[in-house]
């Protein structure tokens, strides 16, 4: 199977460096439009709403900084077509598709905890190509490009270069469906947990990528993600060095809602462990309502 190549992406997209670049700073200032947004309303949110699933929330900070950024977008790529958590689809030309989280982490920020993001990743016929992820509490926005590189704000980054399990840090996250099924990432929390230094749940896919990214964390996966959760993440993280599969080690897919990112070193490790793990048996939490299939 082939792997994650944004800059293979950008080239059958027809995009030059100049485009790159330009499309890279378009995304930085798009994120750092819903990043302010953001902080506007933190602290004092006017409506929270529930979207049906426990812990779903939209708030009034997600449609006013979805708002913000579509507008931009809209106005310096009106040709690029639009995926966006909260609006939907919108068409554009050619097969390029900016795909956009407004708030990554909707029920942190309702909460006052301080962990969210705006993401904004471009892809071309569902492969990411570049992204752009503000986080604003931290004042920090990641982002990258093809023959640009990653980066934090304007300092280089790249993925850490552990290479073993019990010196590693990971990271992983648990989809809104996780109480009506089986395979909701308990039992792979577990065996991680039991075998590293540690497991991590941020709550926010997008901070947690880039945070790979960057090196502060030596692998990431998760299921029942969305486009807009991932598009801009696994971009940084190939495009720090890093690795992005699905959780066999095969071609990530962006529709599939599963994806691990990781170190190169690592790749082969979490690949072989989250393989061992064995399914949970259906009254493991008292909820025989639990399904076994996968999402």
């Amino acid at each position: 199977m082939k792997p994650l190549n944004c800059t293979l992406a950008a080239e059958q997209a027809g995009l030059n460096n100049e485009d790159l670049a330009r499309l890279a700073a378009v995304a930085r200032k798009a994120s750092e439009c819903g990043g302010a947004i953001l902080m506007d309303h933190y602290g004092h949110l006017e409506s929270i709403e529930s979207k049906g699933r426990t812990g779903d929330l939209v708030t009034n900070a997600d449609l006013a900084a979805e708002k913000c950024v579509l507008e931009f977008l809209q106005q310096e790529t009106p040709n690029i077509a639009l995926l966006a958590e909260e609006s939907g689809s919108f068409s554009g030309q050619g097969s390029l598709c900016w795909c956009v989280d407004p708030l990554d982490g909707t029920t942190n920020f309702a909460h006052g905890y301080p962990f969210f993001a705006t993401s904004i990743g471009l892809t071309w016929r569902q492969t990411p190509i570049l992204g752009a992820i503000a986080v604003p509490f931290l004042d920090e926005i990641y982002w990258a490009a093809p023959s640009l590189g990653a980066f934090c704000n304007q300092k280089p980054i790249k993925v850490s270069s552990c290479k073993s399990l019990v010196d590693s840090l990971l990271v992983t996250g648990f989809a809104y469906d996780r109480q009506n099924r089986l395979d909701n990432n308990y039992a792979e929390f577990c065996w991680m947990t039991h075998r590293t230094r540690g497991v991590r749940r941020g709550g926010a896919a997008a901070v947690d990528m880039a945070f790979v990214a960057a090196g502060r964390l030596d692998g990431y996966w998760e299921r029942g993600l969305a486009p807009w959760d991932l598009a801009a993440g696994v971009a940084l993280v190939e495009l720090a060095g890093g690795k992005v599969t699905d959780y066999r080690g095969d071609t990530f897919d962006l529709n599939s809602g599963r994806v691990l990112a990781c170190p190169p070193g690592m790749q082969k490790l979490l690949v072989d462990q989250l393989s061992k793990v064995k399914p949970l048996e259906a009254d493991s939490f008292g909820a025989p309502e639990l399904r076994s299939m996968g999402s």
